[in-house]
């Protein structure tokens, strides 16, 4: 599983999720740090990543668009650090890997985890 870490999440988080065994970039390091959310999703579609993001707005353009792809990790918690989010997304993208390897919007916060797969129906 590949996953490029959005502008609005901390380059932090590359190495929690290297550690946890996925290959993973922050979109600062492969893209134009002022991208539009279009231009993210479709390096993640063309490049076989999934997009790990604080921005609600991946979500609306996956209903939008009806697409299958990429996957959308989506947190929703006003701490969005490594230090305090890291050990729960690692376990909550381990039980819900397979489902984000075929296509899904995943929503995390402190206390739950949501899984929608694509395309939104």
């Amino acid at each position: 599983m590949k996953i490029v870490i959005d502008m609005n999440l901390s380059p932090d988080w590359v190495k929690v999720l290297d550690d946890a065994g996925w290959e993973s970039v922050h979109w600062s390091t492969v893209g134009d740090m002022r991208a539009t959310d279009d231009v993210i999703m479709s390096w993640a579609r063309e490049n076989g990543y999934i997009v790990f993001t604080h921005d609600l707005d991946f979500g609306v353009l996956l209903a939008l668009t009806q697409a299958e792809s990429p996957s959308v990790i989506q947190v929703r918690t006003q701490d969005v650090f490594p230090e305090v989010l890291g050990n729960r997304l690692v376990k909550v993208l381990q039980e819900h890997q397979a489902s984000l390897e075929k296509g899904a919007l995943l929503t995390v916060d402190e206390a739950k985890a949501r899984v929608r797969v694509l395309p939104f129906g």
